[in-house]
């Protein structure tokens, strides 16, 4: 029998991780070949909800469950050990008249443990996914606290941002989601990103030669998905919850699969200076992999337009870098 793969969830009980474990359980991330144990990590006063979870998962009988485990967020040693990919949901949420510098204050410390038992008990082969916002500091900081655990194997999620992208590029041109390709998002995971409209694709065809509106795409796209997140909590009176779930999968099985040949998924990783970004960031770009390493997509066009957009987001990353820099070594 193939060997089980270790994932454990952070904020298991919450909406976002209760969202994600019984597709991660089912097969469908890693395929009905690869059985998979679970370690459900939550803060001690929840711990009891991961018992009705656990019941639940059980009575799904899925087959490629090979076990459950629970762990409490004091002991997140425990929580990771030999475990090949982290999903890091739980975070502080941001409240209303919080400011971003103030989340990016209160959540870096716990990343800072993160990090620090990632380092200590997981797997050597770990793949990390920050889902927890603000997720691209966030993840700098826990990268920056695991040194022996290679820096491409960190992602910060703006697959949300590229799913939400693609669905409007969709909806104004009156095609269906799947005839939209190559869709980056550059940058942070913030009201400051740039979702590429110039790169990406409709049926094969720059989107600019589809959709003709530069306009719209200039403005009313970009911050439609800029303000995406603050307009799902106006309507539900809640943040999103499933989408972002289905978003932290997406960018799980975009890293074990193979990109399609012209195209490419959105994820926050170390920068390495591609496209004249500084390096020593986590900031979104566009990747491809063979399933088993990514690199930064060659290619890109950068215009005038989206040069300013993409400078405009990297000097907020720096900004939030420089607000935790007493929490990086």
């Amino acid at each position: 029998m193939t060997a089980p793969i270790h994932v454990a969830v952070t904020g298991a009980a919450g909406q976002i991780g209760y969202a994600t474990l019984f597709r991660l359980a089912s097969g469908e991330i890693f395929g009905s070949h690869r059985p998979v144990v679970l370690h459900l990590i939550e803060v001690p006063p929840v711990m009891s909800a991961l018992d009705g979870i656990h019941m639940e998962l059980d009575d799904c009988a899925f087959p490629t469950l090979a076990g459950v485990q629970k762990h409490d967020s004091d002991h997140l040693e425990d929580g990771f050990r030999d475990c090949n990919f982290v999903i890091l949901v739980g975070s502080i949420p941001r409240k209303q008249g919080m400011e971003r510098a103030d989340l990016i204050r209160i959540n870096g410390p716990i990343f800072t443990n993160t990090g620090k038992a990632i380092q200590a008990a997981a797997a050597k082969d770990v793949r990390v996914v920050v889902v927890g916002n603000p997720c691209n500091t966030n993840c700098l900081i826990a990268m920056s606290h695991a040194p022996d655990v290679p820096r491409n194997q960190w992602f910060a999620m703006t697959r949300l941002d590229q799913n939400r992208a693609a669905a409007q590029l969709a909806h104004k041109a009156g095609r269906p989601v799947a005839a939209v390709s190559n869709v980056a998002i550059w940058g942070n995971h913030s009201a400051t990103q740039f979702p590429d409209f110039v790169n990406a694709k409709i049926d094969g065809k720059p989107v600019p030669e589809v959709i003709t509106d530069h306009a719209w795409l200039k403005g009313d796209f970009i911050s439609t998905v800029q303000q995406r997140g603050a307009a799902v909590i106006k309507a539900r009176g809640a943040s999103s919850a499933a989408s972002a779930a289905n978003a932290a999968l997406d960018t799980v099985k975009s890293i074990v699969t193979p990109t399609p040949a012209g195209s490419c998924f959105s994820a926050a990783v170390w920068s390495d200076g591609s496209y004249g970004i500084e390096p020593g960031l986590v900031t979104g770009l566009p990747l491809t992999t063979d399933g088993h390493n990514w690199r930064v997509a060659a290619g890109f066009k950068i215009d005038e337009f989206s040069r300013t957009q993409i400078d405009k987001t990297v000097a907020e990353l720096k900004q939030e870098r420089d607000t935790v820099k007493d929490l990086l070594p």
